[in-house]
């Protein structure tokens, strides 16, 4: 098929690819799914593929990666997969309620062997909604709302499964979860995932996505997950992003704070062609917190722009953002953070901070920091850097004594402990600060324990 340069044209090209598959759809999906699905179809199709004239796309077109003749997956794979033998990037001493999503469906083996709290709901989002309607249909397509953004809008039109996971009032879940995301496909691959999660009042989640793909096809991933966090109720959220170099994946996480509540957020994105995370947080209750921290580690030709949009919408909420890049070779990356503070969110403290450090003359980085303030008492500020290792610091290191090698590496560690260190899970914190340390050595292009050794 030939390359498509028009975001118009491509489009056409998905809504064709949706007709035909439009029975399956609605055969193989909930009523909760179907019924939005006209109207992020007919949005997506008014603003096409989001290329630069696109503002909120200003840095990253997605036109080059959806222009391959992917495969759609069409339903699940029900058979077997030995979880232990497919995938050994564990994190030592992280006791998890791990499971499993493949091509965007999840998976029957997760799950097994493990002991649920009373009340907690964890399984396929597609199952769970024909189980529990009344848990599904009031929340699934409320924040991701038909058009706010194209590639939610085009996950919404094609969604069919991905992960649900409910946490009931006053229930502290103990383990974290881990989610392990994997493509394996014969072929080019388009996956849609869609994930939903609820933690009512006064719950606790920790939750840590793994992204990985095990072999060397295309694949381009479209993910929404909906996050909807409870009046004093408490969210961790840590995604992994590690996939080879002819992935490329749209990220969408989206998350509702009631009075009360707290939100941490992590993305560490090691390895990727394209990666394209957006934020989306609405702090919707008094004296909600969120705390937002991002680090990516790219080289070669690599690509990552963490966009984030936080919605102030009451008084005495707080919210932080720290998002650092280091880039080597031809890599680059892009930062949007908005800040809006609405007008009856008094109070609001609200900060923003975005460093990157460019190895090279290729490397590039572009920043937009962006306040809408409506509010007239609130402290809200931004800052952002975007330079080369400090060559007094690494004079110092080798007039020690330490090689010029050693001494850059031990500055670039320093420059992503401090976001590594707001990692709370002890155990998890401490394998990302050894994938960290690797992914600077050049040691590893992908988790060096995977049974998959497709280097790209």
């Amino acid at each position: 098929m030939s390359t498509v340069t028009d975001n118009k044209e491509l489009a056409l090209r998905f809504l064709a690819r949706y007709r035909e598959e439009e029975p399956l759809l609605k055969a193989a999906s909930p009523e909760a799914m179907h019924l939005l699905r006209e109207d992020a179809l007919r949005t997506f199709m008014q603003a096409g593929i989001p290329d630069r004239k696109n503002e909120n796309y200003k840095y990253t077109s997605l036109i080059p990666f959806l222009s391959a003749d992917y495969h759609f997956v069409p339903a699940g794979n029900a058979g077997s997969f030995e979880l232990t033998e497919a995938f050994k990037c564990d994190i030592p001493r992280l006791d998890t309620i791990l499971l499993l999503v493949v091509n965007g469906w999840f998976h029957s083996v997760s799950l097994q062997g493990n002991q649920l709290p009373e009340g907690v709901l964890i399984g396929s989002l597609a199952e769970m909604a024909c189980k529990h309607p009344e848990l599904v249909n009031s929340r699934y397509g409320q924040l991701a709302t038909p058009g706010g953004d194209p590639m939610a809008d085009l996950n919404t039109a094609w969604a069919r499964d991905g992960y649900f996971i409910y946490v009931p009032r006053g229930v502290k879940l103990e383990k974290p979860v881990q989610v392990i995301n994997i493509l394996e496909s014969d072929r080019d691959t388009f996956v849609t995932q869609r994930n939903l999660v609820i933690a009512e009042p006064e719950a606790e989640l920790k939750l840590v996505v793994c992204d990985h793909t095990l072999n060397l096809n295309r694949y381009f991933a479209n993910t929404v997950t909906e996050v909807f966090t409870g009046r004093n109720g408490s969210v961790d959220l840590c995604a992994v992003q590690n996939q080879h170099n002819l992935t490329a994946a749209v990220h969408a996480v989206y998350h509702h704070l009631e009075r009360d509540a707290h939100l941490t957020t992590h993305a560490v994105t090691l390895h990727g062609g394209m990666v394209r995370n957006n934020l989306k947080v609405i702090l919707d209750g008094e004296n909600a917190e969120a705390n937002m921290y991002g680090m990516a580690f790219l080289d070669r030709r690599q690509h990552v722009d963490n966009f984030l949009q936080v919605v102030h919408a009451s008084p005495h909420c707080l919210s932080n953002q720290h998002y650092k890049n280091v880039l080597d070779d031809a890599a680059s990356g892009a930062f949007s953070g908005r800040i809006h503070v609405v007008r009856d969110a008094q109070k609001t403290n609200a900060y923003q901070r975005n460093n990157s450090l460019l190895l090279t003359d290729k490397a590039l980085m572009q920043t937009k920091p962006q306040l809408i303030i409506e509010a007239d008492d609130v402290k809200c500020s931004h800052g952002a850097t975007v330079g080369q290792i400090d060559e007094n610091a690494l004079f110092y290191l080798r007039s020690r004594g330490i090689e010029e090698s050693q001494a850059r590496l031990m500055l670039m560690n320093a420059f992503s402990y401090e976001v590594v260190q707001q990692i709370r899970i002890e155990p998890l914190r401490d394998r990302i600060s050894e994938l960290v340390d690797k992914r600077l050595r050049g040691d590893v292009g992908r988790c060096h324990e995977c049974a998959y050794q497709c280097e790209c």
